[in-house]
């Protein structure tokens, strides 16, 4: 593990990641703006769960091939990016057929699924883990580096957790204090979907 002079450093680089908004931040702000609170909480599990697959990547070594294989990183960008345009496409279409309190077809466990294979299908976050966690990384540590990874792969993303909580809690009581407009929130939310997939298409494949 890093040695004491380099976890003070891990920890205020960590929390600064954490209180920067990003994709998942505003992915879970509109699930959570589309379907309550317990959905953004779904969602934020879900992007949880997907993010343990990266760090596995990362302390795997696998991870390192989104680097120097740009057809690779630009495939799984694209992929995901169209993931997120047909989830906001397929809110929209289904408006006329939502319950009036929101409800998604297949329940909290669908939006559950779904924020899983989001997050997996963000190869920023890949690429994340595999440059900033082997700078915290301390070979001559006695513990195999694999496990260093796997260690602070989970703090940073306990971290990002919390943050991402956060956002929901803040989305839900903002959304409590709106005014009853029928389908303009979950109108809304798609739409806020369907910008996010074009924004990460066309942002530059660097961190």
């Amino acid at each position: 593990m890093p040695m004491m002079e380099t976890w003070m450093p891990f920890i205020i680089a960590t929390a600064i990641f954490a209180c920067m908004p990003g994709p998942a931040i505003l992915y879970m702000t509109a699930q959570t703006l589309a379907h309550g609170g317990r959905a953004g909480i779904m969602a934020a599990l879900g992007i949880h769960i997907g993010c343990y697959v990266h760090i596995l990547a990362a302390a795997i070594g696998l991870a390192a091939l989104l680097e120097h294989v740009p057809t690779l990183y630009a495939a799984i960008r694209f992929l995901g990016a169209g993931y997120l345009v047909w989830l906001g496409v397929s809110m929209l279409l289904n408006l006329s057929r939502a319950a009036p309190g929101g409800a998604i077809a297949g329940g909290p466990s669908a939006i559950f699924r779904q924020s899983v294979m989001v997050e997996m299908l963000n190869p920023k976050t890949a690429l994340f883990f595999v440059t900033f966690l082997p700078q915290f990384v301390d070979p001559a540590a006695g513990l195999p580096v694999s496990l260093q990874f796997l260690a602070l792969g989970m703090i940073v993303n306990l971290a990002l957790s919390l943050a991402d909580l956060a956002a929901v809690g803040l989305a839900s009581l903002a959304s409590a204090r709106l005014p009853a407009r029928g389908h303009l929130l979950p109108a809304i939310s798609g739409s806020m979907l369907i910008g996010l997939g074009v924004i990460l298409v066309w942002q530059s494949p660097g961190l």
